[in-house]
């Protein structure tokens, strides 16, 4: 039986609906103006001094971006909290300390990791790139792990608050490995699965977007890339251990040697005391290392205003950044279906009148809205900054942190 959690998932119902701000920012042509506004207007005379760049603005987006690219959110009209009332997810402590339940977790995700790995950027995160090329987005912090931001628009700088799915991560010895390689080691030691997983591809229950058609099918979809199959016999998937611990145990912080030892196969057994791998994602009751916590905090004292996109808020670890550029008289613009936590705070005092300056709250989906918001400024005149190279091929650098993170980071 599992254990209670430590910690409580927050604001898992609908929060309240959002005021729009300005009033005719209710159709699309007047979001699109009013963001326009937004992203244009002279520094905020609100802002506080010492601002590196105050005309420039710096994205904040979350799962709602995704969902154009076949990815569910977590709080949306379809998001998992909505649809899958029961849904958690694992928890860190869970994870590192129980065999079953790090069974449980790689079974979801090597049915689930199909669909997140084909799954492609849409034209919300192009329109990223092209406000960047154009020297309106100075930088993109991100909170989720689909690597979708770094893919569209490489030369930008793009911090992944919470991590990222392309990779693991030994807790022993901190070596990372990508995700495709795993994937092939889980089809290997699971057959059976492998063959399940082919079976819901040649079905289409993994490539539909509705997430009535994938529950009619007996499966549920979450937005970290797992899949959810009740009464699955998750207790006989297995997973390989850490490659370079296996070949040299690390010394543990108590000076002893540790073990890792796996089965005729490789899949890791105990009595083992090292080598698990874990997603190079930010779980649940897991701590976000504090040079990644200092970088986002840059981020947002780099730029003179906020654009927050498909985000409700919810985590704290994303809301405390919106509450700063707040303290630090940043407009803030929202553009997001559903309610945002405490969003009232952020349009306190808004200027009668205004008409996007000093912030647009938009209730729109951001496919649609930001594609037409750089239609909207290429015709006023916003073009490619001529400092900004086209990209033609897209490297494994696509998947790194930009140099201003990079550099903060290392």
């Amino acid at each position: 039986m599992r254990k209670a959690p430590f910690i409580r998932i927050p604001y898992t119902g609908p929060l309240p609906s959002p005021e729009l701000y300005p009033r005719n920012a209710n159709t699309i042509p007047g979001a699109v103006a009013a963001l326009a506004k937004f992203l244009t207007a002279p520094p905020s005379p609100t802002l506080q001094d010492g601002v590196a760049d105050p005309q420039s603005t710096v994205v904040l987006s979350g799962a709602g971006i995704s969902v154009a690219s076949g990815l569910a959110d977590y709080r949306g009209k379809n998001g998992t909290y909505r649809q899958n009332k029961a849904y958690r997810p694992i928890y860190y402590h869970e994870f590192t300390a129980n065999h079953e339940a790090r069974k449980r977790y790689w079974a979801r995700s090597f049915l689930g990791w199909t669909n997140l790995h084909k799954a492609k950027p849409n034209a919300a995160h192009y329109a990223i790139k092209d406000l960047g090329d154009m020297g309106i987005v100075r930088s993109v912090v991100t909170q989720n792990v689909d690597s979708f931001h770094s893919t569209a628009h490489p030369n930008l700088p793009n911090l992944e608050l919470h991590g990222y799915l392309r990779a693991l991560v030994c807790i022993s010895c901190h070596n990372e490995l990508p995700r495709g390689v795993f994937q092939e080691s889980l089809a290997k030691l699971n057959p059976a699965w492998a063959a399940f997983l082919e079976e819901m591809i040649q079905s289409g229950a993994i490539d539909t977007e509705n997430p009535g058609e994938r529950m009619s099918k007996g499966m549920r979809t979450n937005p970290d890339g797992d899949v959810d199959l009740p009464g699955a016999p998750y207790t006989t998937f297995r997973y390989p251990a850490c490659p370079h611990c296996l070949v040299n145990p690390p010394v543990s912080a108590d000076g002893t040697k540790t073990i890792v030892e796996v089965d005729g196969e490789g899949a890791w057994i105990p009595p083992s005391t090292a080598g698990i791998l874990k997603p190079a994602v930010i779980m649940f009751g897991e701590s976000i290392p504090s040079k990644v916590k200092d970088a986002a905090e840059h981020a947002i004292d780099g730029s003179g205003r906020l654009l927050v996109l498909g985000t409700s808020l919810a985590t704290y670890s994303a809301w405390r950044l919106a509450k700063r550029a707040k303290e630090r008289g940043m407009p803030i613009g929202i553009l997001n279906l559903g309610g945002v936590r405490g969003e009232e705070l952020f349009f306190q005092n808004m200027p009668i009148g205004q008409s996007g300056e000093a912030g647009v709250r938009v209730e729109f989906g951001t496919d649609r809205v930001l594609p037409k918001l750089v239609d909207q400024l290429r015709r006023t005149g916003f073009a490619k900054s001529p400092e900004q190279a086209d990209i033609s091929n897209v490297t494994a650098e696509q998947h790194t942190n930009s140099k201003i993170f990079k550099d903060m980071l290392s």
